[in-house]
Formats: C-alpha cells, structure tokens, sequence
C-alpha cells in the first residue's frame, strides 16, 4: 500500500528543493469573505463603506486575518459592521479574483484574492432595527432589489452578488467564479439573468372570501402544478434583467372568467394545458393603478393542475419567448418577492394540490429550466 499523499508534496515537480524554497514558490493570494444577507420580501443587504474613492457598495465582510478561517471572519465582520450575531448556513460562492482584474482599485498592489460568500439568512424587522453601523468606516446600508444592488456596486462585485444570491435562491450548488464568471455549468437563474423584485402589495392579506360583486377582477396569477409537485414559473427578459412570475395575467374585455384570462395567459406567455382552476382567494389593490388607474380592484390567485407543456413560443403580448422555470412552491415565492404572506401563500396552494390532486409536496432542488422543446408529463 502507497503512503498517503498531501495535495502539498505536488507544489513543484523537483522534490529536491529545500522546505523554505519550496514554500516561497506557492502562489500567494489574499483571503476575504462577505455575506448575502437579506430583508423578509428578498432586497439584499449593502453597506457603503467610508474609504472606497469612487463610492461604490459592498456585501458585508471583510479581509481574513492571519490564523482565521473565513468562516470566522465572515462572523466577525457582521458584528462588527452590523452589531449583529448571525449563524451561517451555506457557502454559497467562491471567487478567484486575478491580480490585473480592471476592477482593482488604481494604485492597489493584489496578488489575487479567493473570496468565500456566506449565506447569514433573512433578517426580521427586528434583527433590521438593531443593526448599528461603526460610523468611521461604514457611512450607511440600505436593502436593495438586485436590479438596483448592482448599481451600487463594482461589475465584478456584482456578478459575484448575483451567483451567490441566486445559489441560495436556486438550491444549487456552491458557484465557483473565476473574475467574477461561472467556471461550472451557468445555473438557469444566471444564464437567464432572473431578478428578485419588490412588490408594492406584497404584504396584503389574501382574502378567502368570494370576491364582492363590487369590485372588479383585473388579474388572474396561478400556482400551476406539474405531476411532480413542482411549479411553472415564467421569467420575463428585459433590459435591466428577466422578472419571475407566476403564469397568468390581466383580465381582458374578451374574457368571459378570470379562469379564462388563466388558460388563454398560460397558453400564450408559458405554453401550458391546464385544468380544474380553483381559486385560493384574493388581493386588494386600492388603486388599480397599473391597470390604469382603475380604482379598487382584486386581484385573483389561483392554484391549476399542468396536464401539457408544448415547445416554446413567442409571447404575443410582449413579442418575446419568457424563460421557463420549474422549482418548488416555496422556492417560487421567495423569487416572486411576497416575503411571509407570499410563503404562505404558497403553503395553501401546496395544501390544495395535495388535497385536490393527491400531488406529492416536492423536494427542495435546483430550480431547472424547462426545455426549449417542452416536456411529457407522466
């Protein structure tokens, strides 16, 4: 039997060098680690640093100091720049940053550095109002929606803010960036640039209630169930980056039921057979604003069963072809930006597939990109 072997007897092909030289021949990088921390409706958390010259933001974090795991680091930094204690629960990136890199600071001489980004978890309102800045080094922080995160930040900062976050969002596996790009298989998040978006009305209760005969319906959205327990969720690409959203849409002057406008709306913008529409409740818009200033109206939320997906298609409304994911219901309302009423929400619509379709609760696993072609549903 072969004596075992450490990754450090490979550093050199000549054996012969003596241990000191041996051990100036390594490669030498910094070490750094930052957190992906967010608020409950899914805005990221940045702080923005007193001595970066040209202004831009930054996860929290900081440099591992000699004899320090980044684990520990990133503990250590969130209270010292937060005031807060948080465990850590996943690595969700790591980052080799190269020493030429046009986004190293003029002036600064890196050998490189390796970055560890952590996922430190969704904070309360409470967690929020507690967190207390050092005032010499961090001016403020502020929750931002990714579109706007990385605004605030270096290109590269952000990419790596994006891979990490959407690792998390995802359920895949640690991203491994090389200057700030995937080195592995681009997960379906990143390849198609999918953003978590605030809402104004995501904290409005879902009403179970029938919906009164004085308000008008203006939308029909839907959790649309395939076999499997998973949901379809459509990613609308734009100009600043693809917007999740449950299949569905505005009611037309055409339609003669909201469950109309859901069959008509999933065919067109997902491609989708559904059946046996039940409605889960209700959601008040007092303005009706993006209707065009309607006034009260409700907006419907739905739960249907998936019986086809056919090849992709054109959206006519948009002129486009919307991405197509597959995820969990709890996955899908954490990208839909709902927070604990959107969670909820996904509950009761698990709650019906079970007890109206017999459907398994599925797994939590990487959320997958429906095939270009469409898929047979068993």
């Amino acid at each position: 039997m072969s004596s075992p072997v450490s990754p450090s007897d490979h550093v050199t092909p000549n054996a012969a060098l003596p241990a000191a030289q041996g051990a100036a021949a390594r490669h030498a990088a910094w070490l750094g680690a930052a957190a992906i921390i967010t608020d409950e409706v899914g805005r990221v958390l940045l702080v923005h640093p007193t001595y970066r010259k040209d202004g831009t933001w930054l996860l929290p974090g900081g440099v591992v100091e000699p004899g320090e795991h980044p684990h520990a680091t990133c503990r250590r930094e969130i209270t010292e720049e937060l005031g807060l204690d948080l465990p850590l629960s996943a690595v969700l990136a790591v980052h080799s940053f190269s020493q030429h890199h046009p986004d190293l600071e003029p002036g600064t001489s890196c050998p490189g550095e390796v970055r560890f980004v952590f996922d430190a978890g969704i904070l309360s309102p409470d967690q929020v109002e507690a967190i207390r800045l050092p005032r010499e080094e961090l001016s403020e922080y502020a929750f931002l929606e990714t579109r706007d995160a990385v605004q605030h930040l270096r290109p590269m900062d952000a990419q790596i803010m994006l891979a990490a976050y959407r690792a998390r969002l995802g359920h895949t596996a640690t991203a491994h960036l090389a200057d700030g790009q995937h080195i592995l298989d681009v997960p379906a998040l990143d390849r198609h640039d999918v953003h978590v978006r605030y809402r104004r009305l995501w904290d409005s209760p879902l009403y179970r209630s029938p919906v009164p005969d004085r308000l008008s319906v203006q939308q029909a959205w839907s959790w649309c169930f395939v076999p499997d327990g998973r949901v379809v969720l459509v990613a609308d690409p734009g100009p600043r980056g693809a917007l999740p959203m449950l299949p569905g849409g505005t009611v037309e002057s055409t339609d003669a039921t909201p469950e109309d406008t859901l069959h008509r709306e999933a065919a067109e913008g997902a491609q989708l057979t559904l059946t046996d529409p039940v409605r889960l409740g209700w959601v008040m818009d007092e303005t009706g604003e993006v209707f065009g200033g309607v006034g009260p109206n409700a907006r419907l939320r739905l739960a249907a069963r998936v019986t086809a997906i056919r090849p992709a298609a054109v959206d006519p409304a948009t002129g486009r072809p919307f991405a197509r994911l597959l995820s969990t219901a709890g996955q899908a309302a954490a990208l839909l930006g709902w927070g604990p009423p959107g969670a909820r929400q996904a509950q009761l619509a698990l709650d019906t597939a079970r007890a109206r379709w017999g459907l398994p609760t599925a797994s939590a696993a990487a959320i997958e990109e429906i095939p270009a072609e469409g898929m047979p549903l068993s």
